[in-house]
């Protein structure tokens, strides 16, 4: 059913659902166009509205072949949206959802389309903040890239920055001053840099680091310190080291551990990262993805998730849950969490088996929950065998006490039968 945005779009049918908002099909007074259309609980709230005015400027300057433009920003009564460019294409997650993981030379190509899109909004001022697999477009008319990759453009710009910017009142002499640090974290677990877990404001580094975790997904099938709760991943960006991927040249490796660096210092700009990524590309041709299994979730299982006799495993999917029991979230996004920032002491340590370690196709990774259960089960078999032979020698003890003879001895074993 198609309705109007503003005077001079109107929406014919969704494209797809996001954490803030559903992008619809949509027809403008130049063509096809894609229309981003917030949640209406944002749109309802005057401050952001107001920011998202003053975004407007910079979101419809930011023009590069490997960015979604920004057409026009649409504020009329209850709708709040972004018109932008069309895509002809599908996401980057569809196609992670579809073949799981991708070759080194395709997972490069698409990531260094989209270190140039951070380049050149970087050198505009904007933070993206948000970089993960479903924000990147894969342009299915555009020309074949190296491994046979589509050309790939960030989407989503100003989203993070207008849903997290805190309230404030700015009033008196500390009007304009450096702004206290954020007290909520809003964003996608697996993708968020240290520094924003930790409560210091987003600069440039943030995007780096989730592209970094995007380019480890690519490869491995699964991000270096996802799985389980939000709150055990948070920790594990601050106080876990990612554990290398086997199959990949070590160039490549010590690439995605400089953007993957805890001190945001440490990492590449875009611009580098870049540069960096096509250098390696020739070397990469003709390297088959990589074979390695996601590690077990260091959560215990839940009884309800396991696997039923006749019935297919059940999907477990990431939510939003509060990392501090009492802290509300929105229980419509499923990778988009919303939590405050923990303190000191709750990132502090970190429950068994929470590094995530690769393992070959088959096994369970130490420390996790199925190899857990494993050696409770192997345990409670060497305890049961340990009392059938304590129960047995108590029996032979009393039938020595009862009869007073000694036991007949079992026949000598020999290697070869004896001769006759």
């Amino acid at each position: 059913m198609a309705r109007k945005i503003g005077s001079r779009y109107t929406a014919h049918q969704i494209l797809g659902r996001g954490s803030a908002g559903t992008v619809w099909l949509g027809e403008g007074p130049d063509g096809p166009v894609a229309v981003k259309l917030l949640r209406e609980d944002l749109a309802s709230d005057q401050e952001l509205v107001g920011r998202f005015v003053q975004e407007r400027s910079a979101l419809l300057g930011l023009d590069h072949p490997h960015i979604v433009s920004v057409r026009d920003l649409v504020v009329d009564g209850n709708d709040l949206a972004l018109v932008m460019d069309l895509v002809r294409g599908t996401d980057l997650r569809t196609r992670l959802d579809r073949e799981r993981r991708l070759a080194p030379e395709a997972a490069v190509a698409i990531v260094a389309d989209v270190a140039d899109a951070l380049a050149a909004a970087h050198a505009a001022g904007i933070v993206h903040r948000d970089v993960k697999p479903e924000n990147v477009l894969l342009d299915m008319q555009g020309p074949l890239g190296p491994g046979g990759s589509h050309p790939a453009l960030l989407t989503d710009f100003g989203v993070a920055k207008l849903i997290d910017s805190p309230k404030r009142a700015a009033s008196g002499p500390a009007a304009g001053r450096t702004s206290a640090p954020a007290t909520r974290i809003i964003g996608t677990p697996d993708y968020l840099a240290p520094e924003i877990v930790e409560g210091l404001p987003p600069r440039a580094a943030v995007d780096i680091y989730a592209l970094a975790t995007v380019l480890y997904e690519l490869l491995a099938g699964f991000t270096p310190f996802g799985g389980g709760h939000p709150g055990a991943v948070l920790r594990r960006h601050v106080t876990e080291t990612v554990v290398p991927l086997p199959g990949i040249p070590d160039e490549l490796w010590q690439l995605v551990v400089q953007c993957l660096a805890k001190a945001p210092a440490s990492r590449l700009r875009a611009s580098e990262l870049s540069a960096r990524l096509r250098d390696l590309l020739p070397m990469l041709a003709g390297i088959p993805p990589l074979d390695v299994d996601e590690p077990d979730d260091a959560e215990p299982e839940q009884p309800e998730a396991r696997e039923a006799p006749g019935r297919p495993e059940p999907v477990r999917r990431r939510g939003a849950v509060p990392l501090v029991p009492g802290t509300a979230t929105d229980s419509n996004r499923d990778t988009h969490t919303s939590m405050r920032v923990p303190a000191p002491d709750e990132l502090a340590g970190g429950a068994l088996g929470t590094a995530r370690v690769p393992r070959p196709t088959g096994g369970h990774r130490p420390g996790s929950a199925r190899h857990r259960a494993g050696a409770v089960r192997r345990r409670r078999l060497a305890l049961s065998a340990a009392a059938v032979g304590l129960v047995a020698a108590l029996g032979v003890g009393g039938w020595l006490a009862a009869s007073g003879d000694e036991p007949p001895r079992p026949p000598a074993k020999h290697s070869a039968p004896p001769k006759r």
